[in-house]
């Protein structure tokens, strides 16, 4: 039975929410699948989310790794394809650290490409009707930061590992910012989980959006 680790962020820079965080928990308590699904809410920390996810990788050994957060200003649900060992805050941690020109993981390599089947994953989202494109640049914030983790704990592994960024849920984000109500992020992440256990490898098309 493959074991699938979901997690999400709790809300950060003062904002009372974090559509990251209310969507794994309502995917948790949704799910239907054979599949054992683990999910979290990490803190919005460099150090305190990395080191969250490590023991959850430790403790449970998921297959899968899927980790959300939210991008807030996107219009559409991105897959992550690249992480970099690049620590660079333009504002403070929920912990009050701002890291600035810091590496990830001391010594690690410059970047990963994600192990998901990021451009499967968008078009599965697409073709249910939400908008989706593949990210080339996941930030250097803790997103970013739990990505690359991710992408170094497990590589040389079986393990499929990678980041989605979400934009805000409907009438949770500063006005005029884009969004997607949250059912449909929900169903977005619950897609991301079923494509990423079904494809053996990714689609064979150009893609991808920097912004």
């Amino acid at each position: 039975m493959p074991t699938v680790l979901l997690t999400g962020f709790e809300p950060f820079a003062g904002d009372a929410v974090n559509p990251s965080g209310d969507a794994v928990r309502a995917v948790a308590d949704r799910w239907t699948g054979s599949e054992r699904l683990i999910v979290d809410v990490l803190p919005v920390t460099f150090d305190g989310a990395t080191a969250r996810l490590a023991a959850l990788l430790d403790e449970y050994r998921p297959d899968v790794v899927i980790a959300t957060g939210l991008a807030g200003g996107r219009d559409a649900v991105t897959p992550e394809r690249i992480a970099v060992n690049l620590a660079d805050a333009t504002i403070a941690d929920n912990a009050g650290h701002r890291p600035q020109d810091a590496p990830v993981v001391d010594g690690g390599p410059a970047a990963y490409f994600a192990t998901l089947p990021v451009k499967a994953i968008s078009a599965g989202l697409v073709a249910g009707g939400i908008r989706s494109t593949v990210s080339h640049t996941a930030g250097t914030f803790v997103c970013n930061a739990v990505m690359y983790a991710a992408l170094h704990a497990t590589t040389g592994t079986p393990v499929r590992a990678g980041f989605v960024h979400v934009p805000w849920a409907s009438g949770t984000g500063p006005e005029g910012t884009p969004s997607l109500p949250l059912e449909q992020i929900v169903d977005a992440l619950e897609t991301v989980i079923r494509v990423s256990l079904a494809s053996d490898g990714d689609l064979d098309a150009p893609g991808g959006t920097v912004s």
